[in-house]
């Protein structure tokens, strides 16, 4: 068993009226079936209302399923002695870094989860700086979170996480609020830490862009797997990306139209360097 592995996943959430009778029950998870190993990097796309925020929150166990089952590490997120212990395992990264940040000095902030955990005060401080390391923040350990950037920001809510020493952390649309200069900047400290510090990624995402280098590919859509598989896959399949209201990196749709124009060019291309490569291979002559 993966490190994250869900069987028949299904959520559903009920609408009540006043009185408290049901309304209506939307099923926002259909039968959802991951296999997520230790090292992987994992994104799942969808665009608004497909599922994948519902489904991040059950890897943490913030909701619990309505019929199937979710592990972390081989705990059942539905055993509430485990809950303290998954928590710790799975750690969570939202949309909006000033709801994670509570400190009034980064490197405060970053050690309250271990704080929390009743890590020896060494250790923490210990943690503190390799944790804000990761993620590029080190400089700023002494700043006010306040008088940094949204992409500066949310790495140091990554490193926050860090410091609790996850074997997994989820990313729920981590960049969603940023400019594309701190987009950048937090998906560059993500592969690092999936690089380098072997910590299994779970990226929720709707850029396209974001998810070239990961392993494998989850897109939603109405609470079920629609598609799955590597980057270039999924990206050699446009028109039914297109069908599920999802785009395309720029540069894979223009060697998609110039295929569909004739060109000679190989399906699922992912960088402006790959492309450039196959287009000076083909017609250096």
């Amino acid at each position: 068993m993966g490190i994250i592995k869900t069987d028949k996943l299904v959520f559903e959430y009920i609408r009540r009226d006043e009185e408290g009778n049901v309304e209506g029950i939307t099923r926002a998870v259909d039968e959802v079936d991951l296999d997520v190993k230790q090292g992987d990097f994992i994104a799942i796309l969808g665009h608004n209302g497909s599922g994948k925020s519902t489904l991040a929150k059950h890897i943490n166990a913030i909701l619990y399923p309505t019929e199937g089952t979710v592990w972390v590490d081989g705990m059942d997120t539905q055993d509430e002695s485990k809950l303290w212990n998954i928590r710790q395992e799975a750690g969570m990264v939202f949309q909006n870094p000033d709801n994670q940040i509570i400190g009034q000095v980064v490197e405060e902030d970053v050690g309250f989860g271990p704080e929390n955990m009743g890590v020896p005060t060494k250790e923490i401080w210990e943690r503190v700086e390799e944790s804000l390391k990761a993620v590029g923040m080190y400089e700023y350990r002494k700043h006010s979170p306040n008088k940094l950037s949204g992409g500066q920001k949310q790495r140091v809510s990554i490193a926050g996480v860090i410091a609790m020493h996850p074997k997994c952390i989820i990313l729920d649309e981590p960049t969603a609020m940023l400019d594309p200069n701190g987009r950048k900047e937090v998906i560059r400290a993500v592969r690092a830490l999936n690089d380098v510090e072997g910590i299994t990624v779970i990226l929720i995402t709707h850029y396209m862009e974001e998810i070239i280098h990961a392993d494998m590919v989850y897109v939603m859509d109405q609470g079920h797997v629609a598609m799955e598989g590597t980057p270039r896959e999924i990206f050699s399949r446009v028109e039914e990306l297109k069908d599920l209201r999802l785009d395309v990196p720029q540069v894979t749709l223009l060697a998609y139209e110039l295929k569909q124009s004739g060109m000679d060019l190989p399906d699922g291309i992912l960088t402006i360097q790959e492309l450039t490569e196959v287009l000076a291979a083909k017609y250096k002559g």
